[in-house]
């Protein structure tokens, strides 16, 4: 696919959208391609010191420390913690009724990621109300904020009394998937029943990972509706690239450079159907995201930027998606969510309502 470009109030912008366009995107040095120029309207969000507020050297030395709590050892030992929270959370359910499921995920994201990432003593600090502090804090993050990230307008303002989480947003796409598709989850009930088969009810790290049809189900709600829709960098050197048809482009010095994952997810000559749900798209024999080479799927990025969380975004989404398919009988009553493009980190409009009656999931 060509890159295209277009003037952003004095600011040239070249979007590089398809995998032959993209290499340079995600594989470039900072001394050739930075993040830190095109994003300084996140330090509001982050906080002064922190990200993109300090410059390379620095950044990397405190994302080391990322790296370190996401190690997989470290991973193996939050699980543990993030099956404690799904039980604690949803024991406060009754036998049956009706819940916001958006709602729900985003509370439970928040505790589960504050148990396993800053520890026990902060998470039992948290009151009732830290959802909407981080609902205030996404919510300081609109298209505008790119330009004006210190306007003086009503989101800002709760954004910056707040100081949301990408996973529940993902965890609510892949539940209104999984209730619109009965095909789709009798597929994923038949595999939790077959490993609980194996293993009775124990939930550990290694059992995740042997979950491949609801990892494929996560995976395709996350192409569909990737949460970061545009992904940037300011370009210090002149570069070319070649378009999958042998045209070359120029992109000059001083352009900031885009690519989006919502476009590049969805591109026809990649994926047979791009904008149908299709778990299948991602099984063996079919792997159409690897068909086209590296960067056909960017849901997390990539390259030398690509999503310290990734890994994760998974353990939590199974673990709990893992008990709610175990222990519950879920309708959507609500119609399908639409987008909400109103937020920079784009998730799901409204409420997500689900009727809900507790049972144990038969098993031979």
């Amino acid at each position: 696919m060509s890159p295209s470009r277009c003037e952003n109030i004095h600011k040239n912008i070249t979007f590089l959208i398809g995998p032959e366009v993209s290499t340079h995107f995600f594989k470039a040095s900072e001394s050739n391609l930075s993040q830190w120029k095109v994003y300084q309207f996140n330090v509001p969000m982050f906080g002064p010191g922190v990200i993109f507020a300090v410059d390379y050297s620095v950044r990397q030395e405190q994302f080391r420390f990322f790296t370190e709590a996401l190690r997989v050892n470290k991973l193996k030992s939050y699980v543990d913690h993030m099956v404690t929270e799904a039980e604690d959370y949803f024991s406060k359910w009754g036998s049956s009724g009706e819940v916001d499921l958006k709602y729900e995920l985003e509370h439970l994201i928040i505790l589960t990621a504050s148990r396993c990432l800053l520890g026990r003593e902060v998470r039992d600090m948290l009151f009732d109300d830290v959802s909407a502090l981080f609902h205030d804090l996404d919510s300081g993050m609109l298209p505008i904020s790119v330009r004006f990230p210190y306007l003086p307008i009503p989101a800002h303002r709760r954004r910056d009394q707040a100081r949301r989480h990408t996973s529940s947003i993902t965890s609510t796409w892949t539940g209104a998937y999984l209730l619109c598709h009965k095909q789709y989850l009798s597929a994923v009930l038949e595999e939790q029943k077959k490993l609980m088969e194996k293993h009775g009810n124990r939930v550990e790290h290694d059992i995740l990972a042997e979950m491949d049809v609801l990892y494929r189900y996560i995976k395709e709600a996350l192409r569909l509706h990737p949460p970061l829709i545009m992904l940037l960098r300011r370009s210090h050197s002149d570069f070319s690239v070649k378009t999958r048809d042998g045209k070359e482009f120029d992109i000059p010095q001083g352009h900031i450079v885009a690519t989006s994952p919502a476009f590049a997810n969805r591109l026809p000559y990649i994926y047979k159907d791009p904008d149908r749900y299709d778990p299948d798209t991602f099984a063996v024999g079919r792997e159409e995201d690897k068909v086209a080479g590296a960067f056909s799927y960017i849901s997390f990025g990539g390259g030398r930027h690509g999503c310290l969380g990734e890994p994760f975004a998974y353990l939590q989404i199974k673990t709990i998606w893992s008990h709610l398919l175990r222990n519950f009988k879920l309708d959507l009553v609500s119609p399908f969510p639409e987008i909400d493009w109103n937020a920079m980190v784009v998730g799901v409009k409204g409420k997500v309502m689900v009727r809900y009656k507790r049972r144990d999931l038969p098993v031979n």
